[in-house]
């Protein structure tokens, strides 16, 4: 039974294993039944060098024919002929792999490395479903459509989302496309080395570049699964990508205050937004001693640069007068991990519990 069960996850892995090139390419040919190497080129993404070798490896998985004449034509093969093998065999093969199936119990903090194109596509979902308040995330048009139910749910269940699509040539159109069904603010950024990336809460993330999700075997994904490092991705995302990126929508669905934050710089950007007191309750480190605390204040003033390379809260507590910094702060005298502002007094935090 081990031998039939390893043959027939061998099987389904090789015929489903296909990168974001093959599986553009076959869509295409599956919607004119017929088409040559030039004309995939001009109606897909797909470089002009790639498209032999992806046409060939769609053919090797018995998807589509090959007939060499010039110039070379690649013609579809029905889908119940091409995959008809494959349901038997996935029905049986998930049937046993329930049966050994035991649940890994999830690491506190880990970070680990992937490069199948189906983990990180499965990291990605699980991190916005996870989100409980923020989500900031980096995303190709594929995979914004992709994931525009689920990030739909998160707006409905009260997470801001910090949305930027690449590349920016390729973005769907916000005349369209309802960009804040799914997002509080939208930005798009020019060319195709902008990685892919989610944060939830700031604490959850996974990075990756365009080339892992085309299956690039000598490219990987990052998982920061609940580590204290997520805040490197959320930062390199606040700081380089988000700063870089042109406006498509804003003033989304917005959360009710008192409102909870992961990033230092988006309680700053709503402290100066809106006119009257802001009240925090923060939690998280003594820059001096590292030992954790919990200040509380009005907010007495601000300090933030455009770039986002410095953000800041000046708060006037029962201590006195407290500077607060993001994560790894140093000239301030708290570095936050948590914030919660409120307009009408100090946050209740049981609130969150």
């Amino acid at each position: 039974m081990a031998d039939e069960l390893r043959t027939t996850l061998e099987r389904v892995g090789e015929r489903f294993n296909l990168g974001e090139y093959e599986i553009e390419a076959y869509l295409a040919v599956l919607e004119h039944g017929e088409l040559t190497a030039s004309e995939i080129a001009d109606g897909t993404e797909i470089p002009q060098p790639r498209v032999y070798d992806t046409v060939r490896s769609l053919s090797d998985r018995g998807l589509v024919e090959l007939r060499e004449s010039r110039p070379m034509k690649v013609v579809a093969v029905d889908p119940d002929d091409a995959f008809g093998n494959v349901k038997q065999s996935l029905d049986d093969l998930v049937s046993e792999l329930e049966a050994r199936y035991t649940a890994p119990a999830r690491d506190t903090e880990a970070v680990s490395l992937v490069k199948s194109r189906s983990t990180i596509l499965r990291y990605i979902e699980e991190i916005i479903d996870d989100a409980e308040y923020e989500l900031v995330l980096s995303l190709t048009p594929d995979l914004l459509r992709r994931f525009r139910d689920d990030l739909a749910a998160a707006i409905d269940d009260g997470v801001s989302i910090d949305l930027l699509v690449t590349p920016a040539s390729r973005a769907p159109d916000p005349e369209e496309f309802d960009y804040l069904e799914i997002a509080t603010v939208a930005r798009a950024r020019r060319g195709i080395t902008t990685p892919v990336l989610a944060v939830a809460d700031g604490n959850y993330s996974i990075y990756a570049t365009q080339d892992a999700l085309r299956d690039d075997r000598d490219r990987y994904g990052v998982i920061f699964n609940r580590s204290a490092l997520g805040f490197l991705v959320s930062g390199f995302f606040g700081t380089v990508l988000w700063t870089t990126a042109e406006t498509l929508v804003a003033d989304g669905k917005r959360r009710p205050f008192p409102r909870r934050y992961a990033s230092i710089r988006r309680a700053v950007k709503d402290v100066r937004e809106f006119d009257g007191p802001f009240y925090a309750s923060v939690t998280g480190r003594d820059v001096e001693t590292g030992d954790p605390v919990l200040v509380e204040g009005e907010v007495e003033t601000t300090t933030f640069e455009e770039t986002e390379e410095v953000a800041s809260l000046r708060l006037e507590s029962e201590e006195g007068i407290l500077e607060v910094g993001g994560l790894v702060a140093s000239l301030e005298d708290v570095e936050a991990q948590e914030i919660i502002l409120g307009r009408d007094g100090i946050p209740d935090r049981d609130q969150f519990e």
